[in-house]
């Protein structure tokens, strides 16, 4: 088990990857940014960042080239996932965490195996703790909602290619790290996600405080878990004991 000594300068990995999107929607490419604690106790966001391309064992999707660019020139030649990740995800000197925007992604090509077991934080669901009154939660919409402290531009760039989108994420992080503590993002991270609103439906936008009992009944009993538990929170405020918390580690595709 992981134990976190604030005699040590501790650090989190954020990986971003890119995927060939055909059927097996295999990793073409993994890009990571490290956030470290100063002697000050404050997380910053160092120099300790980079990109491998990663040979998908398959072709590259014309749809997927369409968003990152990546063409299958690009991979020919790199290695294969099983090699590049353990390289990437247990770097020397370690982690005590690793970190992602939707970290449930990631985590389906990182295995325990690949991360040694690491705990993950997702800033997706921490956004969602942290700045609760913002429209949008996507990673590039927290970055121009928000306009982080610190973030270059150029090195931000081009979206959806597996450095600058971890780079991104890693301000992201950064402000959370700064603004609650890690066991606390590592605990909202392994629940589903608290949505300040309501996503979808004749009650869109609305905060879940503003619905009737008989409208929070139904939500929590909707097959989205983020949906569900953001509603048994709410009945639970409110003293309905019979609200049971939702445990699937279950990421919508919802804001």
């Amino acid at each position: 088990m992981t134990t976190f000594s604030n005699s040590t300068r501790r650090r989190i990995r954020v990986i971003d990857l890119e995927t060939a999107g055909s059927a097996s929607h295999s990793v073409c490419e993994i890009g990571w940014q490290d956030v470290v604690q100063a002697i000050d106790g404050r997380w910053e966001v160092n120099a300790e960042r980079g990109a491998r391309f990663v040979d998908p064992g398959g072709p590259i999707s014309p749809q997927t080239m369409a968003i990152h660019h990546i063409v299958d020139a690009d991979v020919a030649g790199a290695p294969f996932w099983k090699d590049v990740a353990p390289q990437v995800l247990r770097p020397t000197g370690g982690v005590v965490a690793l970190a992602a925007h939707r970290a449930t992604f990631e985590q389906r090509f990182c295995s325990p195996r690949l991360s040694g077991g690491a705990r993950w934080i997702c800033t997706w669901k921490c956004a969602l703790r942290t700045w609760p009154a913002l429209p949008r939660f996507s990673n590039q919409g927290l970055r121009y909602e928000r306009m982080p402290t610190g973030l270059d531009r150029a090195t931000g760039l081009p979206a959806h290619r597996a450095m600058p989108d971890a780079y991104v994420t890693a301000h992201h992080l950064r402000d959370m790290l700064n603004a609650s503590s890690l066991q606390q993002l590592l605990t909202w991270s392994e629940q589903p996600g608290l949505l300040p609103r309501v996503p979808s439906g004749p009650d869109r936008k609305r905060p879940w405080g503003e619905l009737s009992d008989d409208a929070l009944a139904g939500y929590a009993k909707d097959r989205d878990v983020d949906i569900r538990f953001s509603a048994e929170t709410e009945q639970r405020r409110r003293g309905n004991r019979g609200a049971i918390p939702a445990k699937a580690e279950v990421q919508s595709s919802l804001l």
